[in-house]
């Protein structure tokens, strides 16, 4: 056998046993065999697929990656043992699992604008938000089922506020019209055009451009980053008690339409000095936001106090909190790497994991919700890449944009839906994370 130009006649050998945690007809047999050192990821995946194959005729190519102590294989197997003081005398166990990758790109669903925000939190739908002003929900590639109208300016951010909740669906979106709007509607798919929908309450306080929303677990709040330096929480609520500044009633040739509700910031959250550029809200009592100020913060929300402040020296884009524990904090940057930090441990202004593959601003960080490694970037460099904290290198990178990816997200768990400055929303699908 020739695998990656090593011939038999090549006397060295390492001896190796694949074991994995996936389940039949995914197990290659458990006894060890020589193979050549110099074997990279896919030398190794065309190994064990010959062994699949071998018991299994109708076995179907898979491409596999590879971890030796925990950690991803990204070179030669020598030089793997090598940087790593690995001895090569004994039987080396290599755990296989499937490649982290798309298997299928989906149709674009085109936009007649930048598509600037997007939330896959929903298993249902996706949400994106455009430079039309408008925001949209697909239920699928190319079926956009609701659009949401109102926006005089781009929809900087949105947010699905009850991802787990009943048929009705709450969302929030963030404007550059300084507003941000709540919306509440049924999912139920229209029988030819999507359905126009209009916004139930909306929240004004800001000063200048509202650029980024984040909800509260329980639905009851949201909080919102922007250029003016603050970040604003609101009640989601759609009666009329507490927040209610004005009930407006809008004409509609010449008929009285339905109420619309105006709500004002309950508590306004101080302390960044230039654009809060993202926020999200993982727990109940606590609110992370990144900033242009070069700062990572986190909040009380309770007290209004900044609990700690994490600074990198770069403008902050995108900011989101998950991994082990739902600990790790992820921002990316315009330098352009993308940091990773752990505020449980001391010293927690120097980052724990940096990825430098981008070439531009980083635009967008996405922790997968079911995994400790796994995590999304997207950059202006036109790229979206995938993100295994037990590699430097990234394990997989989304070429379906032609322009900026301005935003991106994981929906369903096993795929990644991106926009861009192409004005379109794309979707890979199939990638087997779990």
């Amino acid at each position: 056998m020739d695998i990656d130009g090593e011939t038999e006649e090549n006397s060295r050998r390492v001896q190796v046993r694949f074991v994995t945690k996936l389940k039949p007809p995914l197990k290659a047999p458990p006894t060890s065999i020589a193979i050549p050192p110099n074997l990279t990821r896919l030398g190794l995946s065309t190994l064990v697929n010959n062994l699949l194959q071998s018991g299994n005729p109708d076995w179907k190519l898979e491409p596999f990656d590879f971890l030796i102590d925990g950690e991803l294989v990204r070179m030669s197997l020598e030089k793997f043992l090598l940087a790593k003081g690995i001895s090569a005398e004994k039987v080396l166990e290599i755990e296989y699992t499937k490649a982290v990758a798309p298997r299928k790109e989906e149709e674009p669903s085109f936009h007649d604008d930048w598509v600037s925000a997007v939330d896959g939190s929903d298993p249902r739908f996706i949400v994106t938000g455009c430079y039309d002003g408008l925001a949209r929900l697909w239920k699928a590639s190319g079926v956009c089922t609701h659009v949401l109208e109102g926006h005089s300016d781009v929809v900087a951010s949105v947010g699905i506020i009850n991802p787990e909740g009943a048929e009705a669906v709450t969302l929030a979106t963030a404007s550059k019209d300084r507003t941000l709007r709540l919306w509440k509607f049924d999912t139920e798919e229209p029988i030819n055009n999507p359905i126009n929908v209009r916004a139930f309450k909306i929240l004004r306080g800001h000063r200048e451009s509202v650029q980024s929303v984040a909800a509260q677990k329980t639905g009851d709040m949201v909080c919102s980053g922007s250029w003016d330096s603050t970040i604003n929480l609101w009640r989601t609520n759609d009666n009329t008690d507490g927040d209610l500044v004005s009930i407006k009633k809008r004409k509609v040739n010449d008929q009285a339409d339905e109420s619309q509700l105006e709500g004002e910031a309950v508590s306004t959250l101080v302390g960044h000095t230039q654009c809060v550029s993202s926020v999200v809200w993982p727990q109940h009592e606590t609110i992370y936001s990144a900033s242009w100020d070069h700062s990572v913060r986190r909040w009380d929300v309770e007290t209004g106090k900044d609990l700690t402040d994490i600074f990198c020296g770069k403008v902050l884009t995108c900011i989101d909190v998950g991994g082990e524990s739902s600990a790790l904090i992820a921002a990316g940057a315009s330098d352009p790497i993308l940091r990773i930090w752990d505020p449980r441990k001391p010293g927690t202004s120097a980052p724990v994991f940096q990825f430098s593959s981008h070439t531009s601003w980083v635009s967008a960080c996405k922790w997968h919700k079911k995994s400790w490694f796994h995590l999304v970037s997207a950059s202006y460099d036109g790229k979206v890449m995938l993100w295994d904290l037990r590699t430097a290198w990234p394990l997989a990178v989304i070429e379906s944009h032609r322009d900026k990816v301005l935003c991106a997200d994981w929906w369903r768990g096993d795929s990644v839906v991106s926009g861009g400055a192409d004005s379109k929303l794309s979707i890979s699908s199939g990638i087997p994370v779990l």
